[in-house]
């Protein structure tokens, strides 16, 4: 037997992320998607270097970056918009509950 690779864990989260749709189950989509992140090392302080050479660290990087592109929603079914819409209000009520 061999070991799985990136790509075999990524696809198996993958699966596990559509599962949790699904379901929808919140929680187990938030799960698998930082396992995702963590493989990808995306979990890591981000370090930049400004002009100056000085190494800055923290979420910086992120709030300076060019937005990620819209996903196009007319390419879904209406289940799986019905599926998103309620994860969504899952995932909110999460958020509002912090």
């Amino acid at each position: 037997m061999r070991l799985p690779d990136l790509n075999d864990l990524m696809q198996d989260l993958q699966l596990a992320k559509q599962m949790a749709i699904n379901d929808q189950n919140p929680n187990a989509l938030v799960i698998a998607t930082i396992a995702q992140a963590k493989l990808l090392g995306l979990d890591k302080p981000i370090k930049d270097v400004t002009p100056n050479h000085e190494v800055k660290s923290g979420l910086g990087h992120f709030y300076n970056r060019e937005p990620e592109p819209i996903m196009d929603y007319s390419k879904l079914s209406d289940d799986e918009l019905r599926q998103l819409q309620a994860i969504t209000i899952k995932a909110q009520k999460v958020i509002d509950y912090d």
